[in-house]
């Protein structure tokens, strides 16, 4: 399990099956970044999501890079980048595709109230 208030980047198949897991056993909210480095977008809200994971450390921040796992992409039928998902014990909540800096705090709030 990382340290509270990080973001957990997942690099491999295997580590992103690991990390919805854990996070569909919890009952914590989890926000996945679904993202791509060539992305102007991702990389301008990246700084951000890391803000939010400090600020939320009851939340499971993860990031996907849609390059380095094509796969996980298709699975979560990701079109366009970023692709931000909510997920509470393996239902998808919300989805919002873009980067929308004053959305996904709101989101998180509202989720967390629930």
């Amino acid at each position: 399990m990382a340290e509270e208030g990080a973001v957990i980047a997942c690099h491999t198949d295997e580590h992103w099956r690991q990390q919805l897991q854990l996070a569909n056993e919890s009952d914590k909210l989890a926000v996945i970044d679904f993202t791509a480095s060539w992305c102007g977008p991702c990389r301008a809200i990246a700084p951000f999501f890391v803000e939010l994971a400090k600020k939320y450390t009851s939340v499971i921040f993860l990031k996907v890079d849609i390059d380095e796992l094509k796969v996980v992409a298709q699975e979560w039928a990701i079109e366009a980048m970023p692709t931000f998902i909510f997920l509470k014990k393996g239902t998808i909540l919300h989805k919002i595709v873009g980067a929308h800096k004053d959305e996904l705090p709101k989101k998180i709030e509202e989720f967390l109230a629930q």
